[in-house]
């Protein structure tokens, strides 16, 4: 293999990876105040001037997927519905040629009233976090009371045809490590496709502590005190889920295990940050900057030629389990998740 970012097109790194599936952070303000995320007063959030205008976003996202290979855009905050251009965003990125899949990740809060004119814009889905059905664990883990505004965001969703919905949840020991069950239950009773997430370091507070995660395994032995599991005989490729077959399918959970069952030599991702910085990994802590080239006049090609050399450097692997591994120091609601 060549030792030099390669200029077929495609975003490669040196170990072969190719990244088309793009995630754009496109605000690091959010409505709510989860435990694992922020703290309970918010953080320093970024200045107007320093935040991608829409069009730079757009401008951006159609480098990727016209000259880098990109097939596939999720939109991320933050908390994205509350950027007041998504349907034009959603809309534009939507229109490019080759079109790409465009996803949302949310907190559903506001989804139910912009679920039409985002499925109109050209959305094909969203995933929606949801760590629990209990309204006074909902408020304790968000600081918000607003489960009743994310289970309406989850049936707007649907209603608009925005499918398959798709619901991200992470456990947490002591907290809400008992709902697996009952999560997926609510799931399947919806037609919705439950994601159980293993808590990561990526919190601003930095009080992840692996000892009291909640593993895959437990898990998985927590879900199946109810159902039968069987693995999925469907070709997993990329995708950050290993899914099951509940009571035999068509119904499946998946279980994303970043930390315990890492899956980073599949990783296709490319990351840009709501200021405009390209990230190879989501534990990454280097950053490159497209935003000051753009705004200094580099053109299309020479954005590329950036992005490729950012991507080049991504590691072999997240690097959780290395003893001189350093969190991110800035939080998943300033990088998207």
């Amino acid at each position: 293999m060549s030792v030099t970012p390669g200029t077929d097109g495609v975003l490669v790194d040196r170990y072969g990876r190719v990244a088309r599936d793009l995630r754009v952070s496109l605000t690091d303000k959010c409505n709510l105040r989860c435990t694992y995320c922020m703290p309970a007063e918010g953080l320093p959030w970024l200045a107007g001037p320093d935040l991608l205008t829409d069009e730079e976003i757009v401008r951006l996202v159609r480098v990727a997927v016209e000259r880098l290979g990109v097939t596939e855009v999720r939109f991320t905050g933050g908390e994205p519905l509350i950027r007041p251009g998504l349907v034009g965003i959603v809309t534009a990125v939507a229109a490019l040629r080759p079109r790409p899949r465009v996803s949302l990740t949310t907190n559903g809060i506001g989804l139910d009233r912009l679920a039409p004119a985002l499925r109109t814009a050209g959305l094909d889905r969203v995933n929606v976090s949801l760590d629990t059905l209990d309204p006074g664990r909902f408020t304790r883990l968000t600081r918000r009371p607003r489960l009743d505004a994310v289970l309406a965001g989850l049936a707007g969703a649907a209603a608009a045809g925005l499918s398959p919905v798709k619901i991200n949840s992470v456990l947490m020991r002591g907290v809400n490590e008992d709902e697996a069950p009952a999560l997926l239950r609510f799931a399947i009773e919806h037609d919705y496709q439950l994601r159980i997430i293993e808590q990561m370091p990526l919190d601003a507070q930095h009080g992840w502590d692996r000892d009291t995660m909640v593993t895959a395994e437990e898990i998985l032995t927590s879900l199946r005190t109810v159902f039968e599991l069987s693995p999925d005989p469907t070709e997993r490729g990329a995708a950050p889920a290993e899914t099951w077959l509940v009571d035999g399918g068509p119904a499946r959970v998946g279980v994303i295990a970043s930390v315990t069952r890492p899956f980073c030599g599949d990783c296709d991702r490319t990351r840009l940050t709501a200021d405009g910085q390209v990230r190879a990994c989501l534990f990454a802590t280097e950053e490159s900057d497209l935003r000051a080239a753009l705004r200094t006049g580099a053109d299309d090609d020479e954005l590329a030629r950036r992005w490729r050399t950012a991507m080049w450097g991504k590691r072999a692997g997240h690097g959780i389990d290395d003893p001189t591994f350093l969190q991110p120091t800035r939080p998943m609601s300033a990088i998207g998740g």
